[in-house]
């Protein structure tokens, strides 16, 4: 794997942010919003497992693009500044981690026109908290459509990481055709200059079973030894991307809400942290990088 190079990400949300509380057809609350005005109990369970996480990346030296939702930093006075003042990219994971497509038809939630005054915000909010240029995008619970490309390329973003290729579950309003593990230029503009790129996640390719192996619920749910072959794999294609949540190390039990998904928050904790430095260990031969930074060299014309 030498010569290769990877990205490690982190989307900063909390428990409230997944689609079976907040920000979905299917929620508890319509957004979160709604959550804070009828929420009355502790809500952090953010802060604590973020800071860990810090030192982590520090003990191995690694500089993370961190996709954060921009209503942290409204409630989570500065654990956003403790992320950016320790070296690491910002990106923007949405303004409140709202769907912006229907998990189970794929139809459009928000206009283009209502998506991009809210992640125009976002991206605002979180450049002057920061002090950084915002310039990537991870669409919240990986729902994304087409068309959010053009939004996201007339806002100023340069690159998005939302889209997984794989046989288990399409997460899109399309499927990729040609699409692999590596980054690709998803649209053109006027001049015809491609200066735009999607950053896909990992897959492990089985006889042709395409398993999603980029991190997340699948860290948690298939361990470390399944991501690790699919990171090795997809690092033979090119630059690939790995991902964890914060709260996928925390020890805490959540409040118990939502509809449906029982077994979500089952393996967490300890559990999830080991397998997270154990997979840094296992990769300590490949150049760890930003997403801002693997942008450099991949421009060109056609």
């Amino acid at each position: 794997m030498q010569n290769k190079t990877i990205s490690i990400t982190i989307d900063v949300e909390d428990w409230y942010h997944i689609p079976s509380v907040t920000g979905s057809p299917f929620s508890i609350y319509k957004d979160t919003h709604e959550f804070f005005q009828k929420w009355d109990s502790r809500y952090d369970y953010l802060s604590r497992p973020t800071k860990e996480i810090l030192k982590i990346l520090d003990e191995f030296n690694i500089r993370a693009t961190f996709f954060v939702v921009a209503d942290i930093a409204t409630h989570y006075p500065g654990l956003v500044e403790s992320i950016s003042d320790n070296g690491h990219e910002i990106a923007c994971h949405g303004l409140h981690h709202a769907c912006k497509i229907d998990p189970t038809t794929k139809k459009q939630i928000f206009s283009a026109e209502v998506f991009e005054e809210r992640t125009r915000l976002a991206k605002i909010q979180l450049e002057k908290i920061s002090g950084q240029m915002v310039v990537g995008y991870r669409a919240p619970n990986a729902l994304f459509g087409q068309w959010m490309w053009n939004s996201l390329h007339k806002l100023g973003f340069t690159y998005d990481s939302s889209i997984s290729i794989n046989s288990l579950y399409n997460k899109a309003d399309h499927v990729p055709v040609g699409v692999t593990s590596t980054p690709y230029f998803p649209i053109k503009n006027s001049n015809n200059l491609n200066n735009f790129i999607e950053f896909p996640f990992s897959y492990l390719d089985l006889l042709g079973l395409k398993i999603p192996t980029s991190g997340g619920p699948m860290l948690r749910f298939l361990g470390d030894y399944v991501i690790l072959k699919g990171l090795r794999q997809s690092l033979c294609r090119g630059h690939t991307t790995f991902y964890f949540h914060p709260i996928d190390i925390s020890t805490e039990k959540f409040p118990s809400v939502g509809k449906g998904r029982p077994l979500y928050w089952v393996v967490k904790g300890d559990r999830v942290k080991k397998r997270i430095k154990n997979i840094f260990n296992n990769i300590k031969d490949v150049e760890k990088i930003c997403l801002k930074d693997a942008l450099k060299g991949m421009y060109h014309e056609d």
